[in-house]
């Protein structure tokens, strides 16, 4: 299976399809399952847990995580590449514990809805938001913020959901284990540096 371009990506997200986008090997070195955050439907979250074992997260930009009005998880953030966490959330209505599939989905779309506000996220939760940088990949070669410029590119929502991918071991998997992983799944796998390319 070849790596997919960037062109071919956004043309997954319009779709509203998941893909893999992996980082630099001298980065994380690792893959995401991506999904643009209005397709984050109960089916895509359980899917993303149960192939992906990794953290569903939320990536944000930071005007909407500002009008959520959520602090970061840490002041002193220490983590190796300041991963951007903001405290964890739940949708205030519809939820009873908030840790289905369903529960997710329904906090997460609460938390990009703009019609939505402070007034309707409670912490802690069980979605994990991550505020992307201001100017996305070129200024953070992250998957949070290639998640959000994916979303954005392809005229949808600027938000992604995001879950580290794992072998069956438990080890990180690599690019080769992406490229066999995107290929019994049927998904596309590009990678955060051919999306910087594409934007510069």
């Amino acid at each position: 299976m070849k790596i997919a371009s960037t062109e071919e990506i956004l043309e997954e997200a319009k779709a509203g399809r998941l893909f893999i986008l992996a980082d630099d090997e001298r980065r994380e070195n690792e893959g995401d399952f991506i999904c643009p955050a209005q397709f984050a439907g109960p089916e895509a979250i359980n899917f993303m847990i149960t192939h992906g074992r990794g953290l569903v997260c939320l990536a944000l930009e930071k005007v909407r995580v500002e009008a959520l009005e959520l602090p970061m998880m840490t002041q002193k953030n220490g983590s190796r590449f300041q991963t951007p966490f903001t405290v964890s959330i739940e949708a205030r209505e519809g939820t009873t514990t908030g840790i289905s599939v369903f529960e997710r989905a329904h906090t997460i779309a609460t938390a990009i809805d703009p019609e939505k506000g402070p007034q309707d996220i409670i912490t802690p939760g069980h979605v994990f938001p991550l505020m992307a940088r201001d100017g996305g990949v070129l200024h953070r070669a992250g998957h949070t913020e290639a998640g959000v410029d994916v979303a954005r590119l392809a005229g949808l929502t600027p938000a992604a959901v995001l879950c580290e991918i794992l072998n069956e071991d438990g080890h990180m998997a690599r690019l080769p284990d992406l490229l066999a992983i995107g290929e019994r799944h049927g998904l596309k796998v590009g990678t955060v540096a051919d999306l910087i390319d594409y934007r510069t």
